[in-house]
This record gives structure tokens, C-alpha cells and sequence, in this order.
């Protein structure tokens, strides 16, 4: 497989440009081996926005991991090959989960249903304020490009195409950006869920 072989090198070069913080490498490498990483996701899911779920994990999580690729260890398609697989096979695991939960709360639609629940306490409301502060300031910390395709994602509720549209960027690096800002985001908000909180 001498085209394989030629693509190589320029995979280990774009790792060891993540590894470096290069986040357009990482797009780059999203756009050489994304497609055939959906492939294999779907195959796996089958349902396409699993399978999209489950590619964006896997790259994010390539990302992440960039430092410790080992080129002794397989190639970079085969390392993502490996990675996507295994996220695929979470998500099944995943899904088993939430149709047991999605089971036991149909269990509970039978009781008679509570009455409104009122205004918040105020301990409630202020812990609500501070969770909203955080998330603005975390949101100010990423780095432009993520922030702006977040923002046009979540506030604006456009599509990854739709993102890609309006800031003139690929698919690829859109959909990167907005995964790796979520990263931070999450990194950086941990604990500040309402369920962690007492």
C-alpha cells in the first residue's frame, strides 16, 4: 500500500503538532481521516449523529492523547482506528445505560404528579448566579476562534455547517474548535454542575 505509506509521514508530523498545541493540525488531521473514521463509527452506532458524536470524541480524545503516540505501536490511521472503535463500543455501553434509566423513570409517570415547585430558594438562586458567572468567565478564557464557534453553536443554535457557513472556515476545524473549546470548557467548569452541587 505505497499511497498509505506515503501518508505517513505527514500523520506523524501533524501529531507531533498537536502534541505541540497546533490546533490547525489537528484540523488537518480531521480532514484527511474523518470520513473514514465516521465510516467505521456508523458501521459501529449506526445512527449518524452517534457516529458524528462518537468521531469528535475520538479526535478530541487524539488530542489530547497526541504526546503519547508511539509510531512503533501502528500507524496514526490505525491508532484512530483504535480510538474511534473504542468510543464506539462506549457509546453502545452508554445507551444500554440511559434505556435502563429511560425505563425506570417510565416506571415513575405513573404517580400522581406534583404541584409547581415555586420560586428557587434563595441559596439556590445565588449558587445559579455564580454557576452563570463562571461559565462567562470560562467562556472568556478560550481562545477566540473556539469561543466564537460555541457561542454560534450553543447560543445561536446553528449547525456545525451552519458555524462553518458563517465564519468561512472548513467543516473540520469547526467541528474541532467547537470540541476542544468544550474540553476547556468542561476542564475548567468541573464540580459546577447542579447535580454536584450540595
Amino acid at each position: 500500500m505505497p499511497l498509505a505509506d506515503a501518508a505517513e509521514p505527514l500523520d506523524v508530523q501533524l501529531i507531533a503538532e498537536m502534541a505541540a498545541g497546533d490546533e490547525r493540525a489537528a484540523s488537518m488531521l480531521y480532514d484527511r481521516h474523518g470520513a473514514v473514521m465516521y465510516g467505521l463509527a456508523l458501521r459501529v452506532v449506526g445512527e449518524p449523529a452517534d457516529a458524528e458524536e462518537v468521531v469528535l470524541d475520538a479526535f478530541a480524545q487524539a488530542w489530547r492523547d497526541a504526546a503519547r503516540y508511539d509510531t512503533s505501536r501502528g500507524s496514526v490511521a490505525g491508532w484512530l482506528t483504535t480510538i474511534t472503535r473504542t468510543r464506539a463500543l462506549d457509546l453502545i455501553r452508554a445507551r444500554g445505560r440511559r434505556s435502563k434509566m429511560t425505563d425506570t423513570a417510565t416506571a415513575t409517570l405513573d404517580e400522581p404528579a406534583a404541584m409547581g415547585s415555586g420560586f428557587a430558594a434563595p441559596d439556590v438562586q445565588v449558587q445559579e448566579t455564580e454557576r452563570a458567572v463562571a461559565v462567562k468567565s470560562a467562556l472568556d478564557q478560550l481562545p477566540l476562534p473556539q469561543r466564537q464557534a460555541i457561542e454560534l453553536a450553543f447560543f445561536e443554535g446553528l449547525t456545525h455547517h451552519e458555524v462553518a457557513d458563517r465564519l468561512r472556515e472548513p467543516l473540520g476545524t469547526v467541528k474541532t474548535r467547537i470540541r476542544l473549546g468544550m474540553q476547556k470548557l468542561r476542564d475548567t467548569l468541573v464540580g459546577l454542575a447542579p447535580e454536584s452541587v450540595s
